[in-house]
């Protein structure tokens, strides 16, 4: 053979090969690229280095029908080693066999380090088949190739499924191509199978003769969401049956963009949509020029309603009408992620645009703009017809939306100059836009378009860019001013200082009217009004016609009465009281404002106009009283430096003409009231008496309102000057827009339309200064009380009567709500339910005012009031409920439930909730009591809950009048609650320990141990007669010595000690209470049975000796606890004297006492203080050593205080006569301070010897001289007892019982 046609010299100048064998393996090691090409069989095989690393071989079958590909290929096998850098390798023009097949299959098996194996116009015989199926499989097992490459090879679909079934399983190969070849639908659906499954392929090339291949595959990558990198060619034919290739579609995962160059059938492209639904992947979507029909449109609002990665769309020149852009229209409705539509160059008009700007706009207050994330946005062409219909639609659209930063209208022939200067004078108020594009548009043109540009950008600085090029106006030379402006808009300015600003006196002022219903503050109102505007006539529309012309506008619209202006002063009448339910929210007025204010108090003089009943005296000054409190109160809160100015006027004076007294005694009680409140109000001097219906009776009292309110302005401080200009600016804002609700963002277009002062200047404009005087200026009128501005929530109210009766009285209707448990309710659960009251309200004659408002805005504005508060309903585990009191009462109840213990939740109380109480109001006056239980647990009605409580003090005093042993299992008994014959709660009880804290019962015991210690003292006599003894035990008898006394005394005050050191378990301190109880009790009766038989022998106890006085008064029996010279109505009763068992004798006669002289005074005097001290001792112990005199004693913790003063008991009988007795005494134990007890003894007997002389001598001068009479008169029989042989009076019933213990003396 010839071979120069082959023996070209490498780069590295090493011989030409022709033969296997004599290849040098050492020279070759580093080879790591491999070409084979098929040559002409008139030229040798052989091979050469074309560089260092790159072998070059020529392929071709010898006379000898010896195929050198195949022994090379034989020679890579059997010295693999040697060859191991191989990455690429190279096939051009081979036909292949199945045994060549087979051994590159060997050399590729895994283990292999190539990398890159590509295919070039090669022939796999006529049975591709059977040649790629090793290939295949090859493939399939391995794991290091990463390229494959067919370039025309003519693999057809046969050979695309079996690669596809390969790479399906192959966890290696990242890009494969296939260029020039046609592997038709069936080849690309396995392609898209392959692709369904095979997530490592990174890059995929196809160029195919036929453009069916294109939907499969991108929609396989797509649908899966593949970050796989996707360019698709496709032939098309050109001139002269020639062919060219061009893209079809391109996917480039690292920008997320998805281009589609060339149109494929209407199928593949709906198949394409179907799988952008759900995808992840693609974030632009570029179709600019592919002819799009509807059908196309209708998947493609599904891909908007579902998608969430789609930010940018291009459908630039794609032939859409009306219909298809209406569906995707409908599209972004839903969408939420979209940011850039370009519609531009179609074929829609008006009724498509209308369809597409809806989404964007808002038609009402009440809707919310259904897409807020589209940013940029065109359309026009030149085949596009805007028409009226797309005019208001774009108007519409720049008004109310609040997203969109970028619009273009291009190239638009048929928007006229009119239409070009409504679209820019709709810009005022729109801050977001920052560029408008009218590129091309024929109608940009004449005066009228420049100036209504230069006068938007005078008041809209955020407008960054205007293009107006291919215009008229930019032909016209006009546009250069507009760009100038722009870039001035751009520029810093200077600082403007707010302070500057000059101050004067505020121009508006509050007028409220406060009475009861029926007081006649509506029709006085509407008669000031027609006196104040006598000229202008109110609004009257659809009012019936009543029975006067001022209760026929009683009926009119109130926003359109409630405020006058005389001359430049805007008055703002309010009235108070209008509704018994809306008094709980009177405070909320006052808590809100200061400003200047001016107060009248009505009050009717009849009960009602009807009836004509004058009211009386006491009526009218309760309501006085109330409104006065209320205002003073209020007042106090807002400013301490301006007291309220208050006239009081008197209404239905021409009902009342015809009063005896006349107006008398109500103007003494103003003077009376002026006096009062002279340091907390300035209460005007004259009373007016007017009749509310005529404006001629009301004229006097309407010039009076004028000027108090020019005083009342001159005294208050200055405000900014722009401050005046913004009440009138915001009245007729209202007037103008029917509402009573101002957003931030509305009240910055009115500051930047209206007050150059408050105005941004610059785009570059320092806007937090800007919006902090203008925050200044909000603030400022909330001061005057003309708003209510919620500076963080970014509203401004500007009807504040509106907003307190209709909106913070929706609280009021949550009483009923079933959502409602304890106090608490979801939030979401609230919102719903404010916001049907809201829509309830929009039905009625406040829907303009509220119209703006959501459920969500009231519960943020509640929270702001601390009205609610967002939290758990569990305050440290206790669940608290605050409600009302009683209508007639100014009260509040807090209620705690909880399974808590009973001393948790009042250190809740006494730790949280009182404090914070105090913080609101520190003059707040607090009662505790205990509710019973069940009552708080099922929410009994407030109505009922008077008899299911107890007072804390009640309790405890029902505790101390108890004996020790009975404390600890005490209960109180519950009625049951009875609602129209039906019974809500059953009759109960509970004991006093579960119903007392652990402190309040500690606090019961404390004061036990101090009594007892009281009574220990009062028993104790002088140390001479005290005599040694054991400390007695529980269980030990009774010492009733005195030793045994003062022991106990120690104790208690040892127990005492121990007491304030904390009481951990109340048995064991009740058992010690029952012990030392029990010591003393018995020794007070000891001392009682030895005091009388004091002296026995002394006339042998001819009468009783414990005697005792009550009052008759009010058909009532009352101990008599002090004496005094000069007494009447007094009885004289009888103990039964049965040793231990003394008591009141019932139906006793007694004795009446006419009335009580000195002499009695100084006899009485000794007895009634020792007896009563030890009485009332005894009771607070809880021993009734005298039964039923405890229910005698009116008040008996008065009568300890008075005890416990010993100058009082144990002054000189004639101090006593002038000052008064402290009650009965007993006749032991005078000589607490004697000496010795002999004294003490004598001067008891002198005590005794003259209280008993007084009452023989009064018995005689009774008629009483005998026992019988006695007996008669007061039920009590003399006996003896048979152990000791003491004399006693005792009743019938002890006779009866004790008969063994006692005989009976003859009388």
């Amino acid at each position: 053979m010839d071979c120069r046609m082959i023996a070209v010299a490498s780069p590295s100048r090493r011989e030409y090969k022709r033969d296997v064998s004599e290849i040098d393996l050492q020279a070759y090691k580093d080879v790591e690229n491999i070409a084979f090409y098929q040559v002409p069989s008139n030229l040798e095989s052989g091979l050469s280095m074309e560089s260092e690393t790159s072998l070059r071989i020529h392929i071709c079958t010898d006379h000898s029908d010896v195929n050198f590909l195949d022994r090379f290929l034989h020679h890579l096998v059997e010295y693999k080693e040697k060859y191991k850098y191989v990455k690429n390798l190279l096939f051009h023009g081979i036909e292949w066999q199945s045994e060549g097949v087979q051994l590159l299959c060997s050399f590729l098996v895994p283990g292999s380090t190539v990398k890159q194996v590509e295919f070039q116009k090669n022939v796999f015989s006529t049975k591709s088949a059977l040649t790629l199926l090793p290939l295949s499989e090859m493939l399939q097992r391995s794991y290091t190739i990463k390229v494959v490459v067919f370039s025309d090879c003519r693999i057809g679909s046969t050979g695309a499924t079996l690669i596809a079934s390969a790479l399906a399983k192959n966890r290696s190969v990242e890009e494969f191509q296939i260029w020039e070849d046609s592997i038709g639908s069936k080849g690309a659906e396995e392609l898209s199978k392959m692709i369904e499954v095979n997530y490592l392929l990174k890059k995929l090339i196809i160029l195919d003769k036929s453009l069916i291949t294109a939907a499969p595959l991108i929609s396989a990558v797509v649908a899966r969401n593949r970050r796989m990198e996707v360019h698709i060619w496709g032939s098309i034919h050109a001139i002269r049956n020639s062919t060219n290739s061009r893209k079809i579609v391109e996917f480039l995962p690292e920008t997320g963009s998805m281009k589609i160059y060339s149109n494929i059938n209407s199928k593949g492209l709906q198949r394409i949509a179907c799988a952008l639904a759900w995808n992840t992947t693609v974030t632009t979507l570029d179709m600019s020029s592919i002819p799009l029909k509807s059908r196309w449109t209708k998947e493609l609002r599904g891909v908007l309603e579902r998608n969430r990665s789609l930010r940018v769309i291009k459908l630039t020149k794609c032939s859409l009408r009306d219909k298809a852009v209406v569906y995707i229209a409908a599209g972004l409705f839903k969408n939420t992620h979209l940011e850039n539509l370009s519609l531009d160059g179609n074929r829609f008009g008006g009724v498509g645009l209308e369809h597409l700007l809806c989404p964007l706009s808002t038609f009402s207050p009440l809707q919310r703009q259904a897409n807020t994330t589209l940013k940029v946005l065109s359309f026009g062409g030149e085949r596009t017809n805007i028409g009226s219909y797309g005019v208001t639609a774009i108007l519409q659209m720049l008004e109310t939306n609040q997203s969109l930063i970028q619009l273009a209208i291009r190239n638009d022939a048929s928007l006229k100059p009119n239409d070009v200067v409504k679209i820019f004078t709709s810009l005022e108020r729109n801050a977001t836009l920052r560029s408008l594009s009218l590129r091309g548009c024929k109608g940009v043109e004449g005066e009228m378009v420049l100036q209504a540009i230069m006068g938007i950008l005078e008041v809209n600085p955020w407008i960054e860019e205007i293009d107006l090029h291919e215009t008229p106006l930019h032909f016209a030379g006009k546009a250069d001013q507009i760009y100038e402006k722009l870039c001035q808009n751009g520029s810093l300015v200077l600082p403007n200082d707010f302070l500057n600003l000059p101050l004067t006196a505020p121009t508006c002022c509050r007028v409220f009217l406060c009475g009861q219903q029926l007081a006649g503050k509506r029709t006085l109102h509407n008669s000031i009004y027609e006196c104040m505007n006598p000229i202008k006539p109110l609004h009257m529309d659809g009012i019936s016609t009543l029975e006067t012309p001022v209760e026929q506008r009683a009926c009119a619209n109130k926003d359109n009465v409630n405020v006058v202006f005389d001359g430049n002063t805007k008055l703002t009448m309010c009235n108070l009281g209008e509704r018994e339910e809306d008094f709980a929210l009177h405070d909320f007025v006052f808590l809100m404002h200061g400003g200047p204010c001016f107060f009248m108090i009505l009050s009717s003089l009849v009960v009602k106009p009807a009836n004509r009943y004058p009211k009386s005296i006491d009526q009218i000054e309760h309501e006085l009283m109330y409104w006065l409190k209320f205002l003073v109160s209020n007042a106090r809160r807002v400013s301490q430096l301006f007291l309220p100015c208050v006239t009081i006027v008197l209404t239905h004076y021409d009902k009342v003409s015809h009063l005896p007294e006349g107006l008398q005694p109500i103007a003494a009680l103003v003077q009376r009231l002026r006096e009062e409140f002279h340091s907390y109000a300035k209460i005007y001097t004259t009373v007016f008496t007017v009749d509310a219906r005529s404006s001629i009776s009301v004229s006097r009292l309407t010039h009076h309102l004028r000027m108090t309110a020019k005083t009342i302005i001159q005294q208050v401080p200055q405000v900014y000057e722009i401050c005046n200009d913004m009440v009138r600016i915001l009245h007729e804002w209202r007037l103008k827009n029917h509402k009573a609700i101002l957003r931030w963002s509305e009240y910055r277009e009115i500051c930047q339309l209206n007050i150059p002062t408050l105005r941004l200047r610059s785009r570059r404009d320092n806007v937090e200064k800007v919006d902090a005087r203008r925050r200044a200026v909000a603030k400022s009128l909330h001061n005057l009380g003309e708003i209510i501005f919620f500076e963080e929530l970014g509203v401004l109210i500007m009807d504040c009567d509106w907003f307190y009766r209709d909106v913070v009285g929706l609280l009021g209707t949550l009483k009923s709500s079933k959502k409602e448990r304890s106090g608490f309710i979801s939030k979401q659960d609230l919102e719903k339910i404010l916001q049907e009251k809201l829509c309830n309200q929009i039905q009625g004659r406040n829907w303009i005012a509220g119209v703006s408002f959501q459920g969500s805005d009231i519960i943020n504005m509640l929270l702001e009031l601390e009205l609610c508060y967002e939290q758990d309903p569990v305050i440290n585990g206790v669940h608290v409920r605050v409600e009302l009191g009683m209508k007639s009462d100014s009260s509040i109840n807090v209620l705690a439930c909880s399974s808590k213990s009973v001393t948790d939740m009042v250190r809740l109380f006494h730790k949280i909730i009182i404090p914070t109480i105090l913080n609101l109001s520190s003059s707040m006056m607090f009662e505790e009591s205990v509710i019973r239980s069940e009552c708080v647990k099922y929410l009994i009605p407030h109505r009922f809950l008077q008899m299911q409580q107890l007072p804390l003090k009640v309790i405890k005093k029902i505790l101390l009048t108890l004996p020790a042993e009975s404390m600890y299992d005490y209960e109180h008994t519950w009625s049951a609650i009875e609602s129209n014959k039906r019974i809500l709660l059953q009759s109960g009880s509970d004991h006093a320990r579960d119903m007392l804290s652990d402190d309040d019962f500690h606090e019961v015991l404390h004061r036990r141990y101090h009594d007892l210690q009281h009574l220990a003292f009062e028993l104790a006599v002088s140390t001479d007669n005290q005599q040694q003894s054991e400390i007695i035990l529980e269980t030990d008898a009774v010492d009733p010595s005195i030793l045994g006394i003062a022991k106990g005394v120690e104790m208690v005050l040892q127990r005492l000690k121990r007491v304030e050191q904390g009481i951990r378990d109340l048995k064991e301190e009740i058992a010690s209470l029952r012990y030392y109880e029990y010591h003393l009790v018995t020794e007070l009766h000891r001392k009682m049975d030895y005091v009388m038989n004091y002296n026995i022998q002394l006339e042998e106890r001819k009468v009783p000796q414990l005697f005792y006085f009550v009052s008759l008064d009010n058909r009532s029996k009352h101990l008599v606890t002090r004496i005094l010279p000069g007494m009447r109505s007094l009885r004289v009763h009888m103990l039964c004297e049965f040793r231990g068992e003394m008591h009141v004798v019932e139906d006793q006669i007694g004795c009446d006492l006419v009335q009580v002289d000195n002499q009695a005074v100084k006899s009485l005097l000794p007895y009634m203080t020792k007896f009563m001290k030890l009485l009332t001792f005894a009771l607070k112990i809880g021993a009734h050593f005298i039964v039923g005199m405890g229910e005698m004693i009116p008040d008996l913790s008065r009568e300890v205080v008075h005890l416990l003063d010993s100058s009082f008991m144990y002054s000189t009988a004639a101090s006593a006569a002038s000052v008064g007795a402290l009650g009965a005494a007993a006749l032991y134990g005078k000589a607490r301070n004697s000496s010795n007890s002999q004294n003490g003894a004598s001067d008891m007997g002198e005590d005794m010897k003259a209280a008993r002389q007084w009452l023989v001598d009064f018995l005689k001068g009774q008629g009483i001289l005998t026992g019988m009479d006695v007996a008669q008169r007061f039920g009590l029989w003399r006996v003896r007892y048979r152990d000791n042989g003491h004399i006693a009076w005792i009743c019938k019933k002890h006779i009866a019982a004790r008969e063994e213990e006692i005989f009976e003396l003859p009388l």
